[in-house]
């Protein structure tokens, strides 16, 4: 089931010694006072598959979306506060996207970003696109999804 606590992470390349890798993804969620504020989640890319060429291709555990969209902020978008549709992963294509939680925090990012929005209740997020317009991706979650599962490595 869903639980919101918080999860912390770094980047890591791949070692000789251990094959395994961790991707940074920001999360914005709500706390247990209805606000809400950024985290950092430390997703291990730990499955190992050669390609035909035999090179090592890292992956992370798998999950099936229920919906994936294609986005588009136009320039000038600056959307007051509001809550997330429902939790989902944001892959940033182009442009940058800048989101204040209710804590007064400010992030922004750019092409090849992912960050989890999964503030579905409480005060919300504000977002706005920075000098131009944005393209996303959604990628929903589905209903079961367990991110404490899927952000943990296996032994």
């Amino acid at each position: 089931m869903y639980n919101s606590a918080y999860i912390t992470c770094a980047v890591k390349l791949p070692s000789a010694r251990d094959w395994s890798s961790k991707m940074k993804i920001t999360r914005f969620c709500t706390n247990e006072h209805g606000e809400s504020q950024f985290s950092e989640i430390d997703l291990p890319i730990e499955y190992r598959r050669e390609d035909l060429d035999g090179n090592l291709i890292l992956l992370s555990k798998a999950f099936n979306s229920p919906r994936v969209r294609f986005v588009e902020l136009p320039e000038g978008y600056d959307q007051g506060w509001h809550n997330a549709p429902k939790r989902q992963f944001v892959i940033i294509l182009s442009g940058v996207v800048e989101v204040r939680t209710s804590d007064n925090q400010i992030r922004q990012w750019g092409a090849g970003d992912v960050v989890l929005a999964d503030d579905v209740s409480g005060k919300g997020h504000q977002t706005r696109a920075i000098d131009g317009s944005v393209h996303m991706v959604y990628v929903p979650l589905p209903a079961d999804f367990s991110l404490e599962y899927w952000s943990t490595m296996d032994n």
